[in-house]
């Protein structure tokens, strides 16, 4: 009897074009210590893709997912370093993205919430966690799906909770409708904002982007 391998999907939603510099990131993760699979899903609607996504890896009996955007840039140890945190007996990881669009706030919340409005109706109400901690592990109330690692064991249980695990909240996305089902059935969610992913824009939305946006919104608003 061998050590048994941490057995990682990574599940990848996408449209039919996919960018070269993403398939090449993902040819050159470090896979050392794992046993690792990649499965793409084509498809329009993102939701049913990420719903067949899990429905895989559940039935396969991998012990983790990597769910990647294939309009992301990961570093050569994205994987190892999000399955590293994970086993600190963690179900839910998330590497540090920005939005393509400006401005480049970060994908990761720190309040995911249904408000009433001052007509008294139910609006969605979802804030961005735009001063984390830099290169720490922290909790957060959800994230975009760009880049994160979650256990088989998690998807399972929203899956047996909710029926299907990425089916969409009114008002919120299948990602963050993901995050707060994750939520109510007992889990934590983490971000390392020291694993660090590039989104694929016109120009590379990175730390520095979303940095000097932020100081320049600043600089503005002193009137300097």
């Amino acid at each position: 009897g061998g050590i048994s391998m941490t057995r990682v999907m990574i599940a990848i939603p996408c449209l039919a074009k996919i960018d070269t510099a993403f398939v090449q990131s993902l040819i050159n993760l470090d896979k050392t210590g794992m046993e690792v699979a990649v499965q793409f899903c084509e498809g329009s609607l993102v939701y049913d893709a990420r719903n067949i996504l899990a429905n895989i890896a559940i039935k396969a009996g991998f012990d983790r997912v990597l769910w990647v955007d294939s309009d992301m840039i990961l570093e050569r140890d994205t994987l190892k370093r999000l399955n590293a945190r994970m086993d600190e007996d963690r179900d839910f990881v998330a590497a540090l993205a920005f939005r393509r669009r400006p401005p480049h706030i970060p994908v990761i919340y720190s309040q995911i919430a249904m408000m009433e409005d001052a007509e008294g109706r139910r609006v969605p109400s979802i804030t961005a966690y735009e001063d984390y901690p830099e290169n720490e592990v922290f909790d957060v109330a959800g994230s975009g799906f760009g880049c994160v690692m979650t256990s088989v064991e998690l998807l399972r249980k929203v899956r047996d909770k909710y029926g299907l695990p990425f089916s969409p909240r009114v008002g919120f996305g299948e990602d963050i409708s993901f995050c707060m089902m994750a939520h109510e059935v007992g889990a934590t969610l983490w971000c390392d904002s020291s694993v660090k992913v590039k989104h694929i824009g016109t120009i590379l939305i990175d730390e520095e982007m979303y940095k000097e946006t932020k100081n320049a919104i600043q600089r503005n608003n002193s009137g300097t």
